[in-house]
């Protein structure tokens, strides 16, 4: 049976009550429920849909986000810890939803923490992207366990305390560029997209959000040691007070090494491409 076209318009069936039906915000699981659709929308929309037809959402909650990702034909898990928001997922909101859960290809429901769980498991062998609207308490943990699984996942976008996602997408120069920029950037392209003011959550937070998008670049292997890239970006950015020349004295670097310019900097005034040349100075002269 041929499936409905993408492109038709879908409107939501709010037919049972979500006031009476609505999941509790946990502040220990750090859940803010978007309420507004627009936003809803706009954060569906950020998802490009290249090279991937697979997608995982963290935090769905009571599924604002979620049937905007629906819409858009893909297979779709969508990830939670809270057991409330789960079984609303596996009722309410299927029966709300039909009509797009019908037209589409998969839709999974795993109560799971992210964190801890083993994305091996799902999608095998195929590409999936990563979006949600994330826990501010363990959203850059997301973004680091990404990085270990870039291999399989070109896109990533979602929402985050604006300060975070703004440190994520930060250049070089800046008192925000620190160790997630850097590392994030080395296989990402990090767009900032837009703000969100807390009054479209339940409950608000007491800060702005911010809408990201990361693309993995064509060449994403590094030209050095990946684990001594990671550990000198996190020595560098651990003193960040202090040059190079200083905090990276646990390297036992050569003379030759320590007469450069660029040990003589601070770790925000290199760039992405900076700290790869560093590594490749490291791990040539400390063997």
């Amino acid at each position: 049976m041929a499936k409905s076209k993408k492109n038709k318009k879908y409107t939501p069936n709010y037919s049972v009550s979500q006031e009476k039906t609505a999941v509790k915000a946990k502040k220990h699981l750090g859940q803010h429920f978007l309420k507004d659709e627009n936003i809803a929308r706009k954060i569906g929309d950020t998802l490009t849909l290249q090279g991937y037809k697979n997608v995982i959402e963290i935090g769905p909650g009571m599924g604002v986000l979620t049937k905007y990702i629906l819409q858009k034909n893909l297979d779709v898990i969508a990830m939670d810890l809270d057991s409330e928001s789960i079984e609303y997922l596996n009722t309410n909101f299927q029966l709300e939803h039909n009509e797009v859960l019908r037209s589409n290809s998969s839709f999974q429901v795993l109560e799971a923490d992210f964190l801890k769980f083993d994305l091996n498991s799902v999608f095998p062998g195929k590409q999936f992207a990563i979006t949600g609207n994330f826990p501010y308490n363990i959203s850059t943990q997301i973004v680091f366990k990404t990085l270990e699984h870039k291999e399989r996942i070109p896109e990533f976008t979602g929402m985050f305390q604006k300060e975070v996602a703004q440190r994520i997408c930060e250049q070089a120069g800046t008192k925000a560029y620190g160790i997630l920029s850097v590392l994030t950037q080395a296989f990402y392209d990090a767009e900032y997209l837009f703000t969100v003011p807390p009054d479209v959550f339940n409950p608000p937070p007491k800060v702005d959000s911010g809408v990201l998008r990361l693309t993995r670049k064509k060449d994403y292997t590094l030209p050095c040691d990946q684990k001594l890239f990671f550990r000198v970006v996190k020595t560098a950015f651990g003193q960040r007070r202090k040059t190079l020349r200083n905090s990276l004295k646990t390297f036992q670097l050569s003379d030759e090494i320590k007469i450069l310019d660029i040990l003589s900097k601070r770790p925000e005034q290199l760039s992405v491409d900076e700290f790869i040349k560093l590594t490749q100075l490291i791990e040539k002269h400390t063997h």
